[in-house]
């Protein structure tokens, strides 16, 4: 429906000076969008209003409505090309007012949780980049084909924007951190088993991918019968974030916004400039589902906020997920591989901390190749806060192919997993770890398969010795006779 409208906004934005990068095209697409949902939700916020015999107060005041500003029409509902702004005039109007009045919303707005308070808080993020007004033109009006009224509508621009922050991902090194696997976020949400109820929270959101697929799971008939109050529950009281970078908080706050999340409570906040002895119990959430960012370097100022001292950002989220679970609570918490077996102290001691704190009941090994241009392997971590491991089943993910791409991780690679996490059965990809076999001086977890084939049997040392010897003699007498002909 909507698909060839996304693709021709990219052609105009891929011709301004203004956007160079699939990062741009996103982000500007994001705020054209982001108004035009905004009139679609006025329209029927109006029409609900009515319906109950209530008066409407808009959100948005008149001037600065999508169809007086954006798609000014005639009496024929066209476009009314003397009265819509083009050219220098639009991005005058753009750069000079719709963009001051829309961030004074963040200190005007009754409380965060308000489409009102997001609106403020995207809009004092964002500047306009595109340079042309006659490209801006273009592209308002395409946005303006597109609808955000029914259900459908919804669902078809929700996955054309997920498409859109995975080229995000597979443009280049900066774009990998704005996107998870899709077919991996869903199982790990499998795993978990989200019910309403509980709050869900990632304090490293990026697109917000691990809170839209728990909202569509937990809303999902075959999992859960919503009543209305339930759905409420789902919007306003479930799903909370936390993001440092703006473009990323951005795309988060739009990905939500179209799978149905009409205010996500994500802040836009470095997660890790909070003290994590300063969390409390009403601080604290049911299920925590990351992927926080690989290899990152903290400051000495912001490792003082943990018990563990580390430079790497990840173990540093690690710490704050297992301090901000509720007892009881679980995760599944997305890390690089090296986590199980580093022999640094800040390493072994965060493995002790999680073996003791929490029940690692479950790691996922993944081959390389998952992330995008991250070039790291990876696991997820599956634990349930509270009472300290005895067992780990471990599943390794080996693949008939090399994942790139063009070839990326898709559900059916993942079926096998879920079949067997949910008895932890013994197979040639499966095994467990009793814990009280494990090192208790470097409580190393290394992915060690038993059931493994060795391919080849090591060579003999004197087997070896005997060949260099002679590849040696052979090497000698080649020289000698290349010394004989000079």
């Amino acid at each position: 429906m909507f698909e060839q409208t996304f693709k021709n906004i990219d052609d105009i934005l891929h011709k301004d000076a203004g956007c160079s990068s699939e990062l741009d095209y996103v982000e500007q697409t994001s705020w054209v969008l982001f108004l035009k949902y905004l009139d679609d939700l006025e329209q029927d916020r109006r029409v609900a209003a009515e319906l109950a015999g209530r008066d409407y107060t808009p959100i948005i005041d008149k001037k600065f409505k999508w169809d007086v500003w954006a798609t000014p029409k005639n009496g024929d509902g066209k476009l009314d090309h003397h009265k819509a702004m083009t050219g220098d005039d639009l991005i005058e109007f753009a750069d000079g007012k719709l963009f001051p009045y829309l961030r004074k919303f963040k200190t005007t707005a009754e409380h965060p949780d308000t489409i009102e308070y997001k609106i403020g808080e995207i809009f004092g993020e964002l500047k306009n980049k595109i340079q042309s007004g006659y490209n801006l033109r273009e592209v308002i009006n395409l946005v303006d084909e597109l609808r955000f009224r029914s259900s459908a509508e919804k669902h078809e621009m929700s996955a054309l924007y997920e498409d859109k922050i995975k080229n995000m991902g597979n443009a280049g090194r900066n774009g990998g951190e704005y996107y998870t696997p899709r077919s991996l976020i869903k199982t790990i949400v499998k795993v978990i088993k989200p019910k309403v109820g509980e709050t869900v929270y990632d304090g490293a959101v990026g697109s917000a991918g691990f809170l839209c697929e728990a909202f569509e799971y937990m809303k999902d008939p075959k999992h859960n019968e919503l009543t209305t109050h339930d759905m409420e529950t789902l919007q306003k009281r479930t799903f909370f974030g936390k993001e440092k970078k703006s473009l990323a908080y951005i795309i988060g706050i739009m990905n939500m916004i179209l799978h149905g999340i009409e205010a996500p409570n994500i802040l836009h906040t470095n997660t890790l400039a909070e003290n994590i002895t300063n969390i409390q119990e009403k601080d604290r959430y049911h299920v925590v589902l990351a992927n926080p960012p690989f290899g990152g370097k903290e400051r000495p100022e912001v490792q003082q906020n943990f018990p563990i001292k580390t430079g790497e950002t990840a173990f540093l989220f690690l710490q704050h997920f297992i301090k901000i679970l509720r007892a009881g609570g679980r995760g599944g918490v997305v890390i690089k591989n090296t986590f199980l077996s580093n022999s640094d102290n800040a390493s072994i001691s965060l493995r002790k901390t999680l073996l003791e704190t929490c029940n690692l009941y479950t790691v996922f090994d993944l081959p390389g190749g998952v992330f995008t241009g991250a070039g790291v392997k990876t696991v997820v971590l599956f634990f349930e806060k509270g009472a300290p491991t005895k067992k780990v089943w471990f599943y390794q993910l080996n693949l008939d192919r090399n994942l790139g791409k063009t070839n990326p991780l898709n559900e059916d690679d993942l079926k096998d997993f879920l079949n067997l996490q949910k008895t932890k059965a013994d197979s040639e990809n499966s095994w467990s770890l009793d814990i009280a076999g494990v090192d208790p001086t470097s409580f190393d977890l290394s992915v060690k398969n038993p059931h493994k084939k060795i391919d080849s049997t090591l060579r003999a040392p004197g087997e070896i010795l005997a060949e260099m010897k002679s590849l040696d003699e052979d090497s000698a007498e080649i020289l000698k006779n290349i010394s004989g002909m000079l």
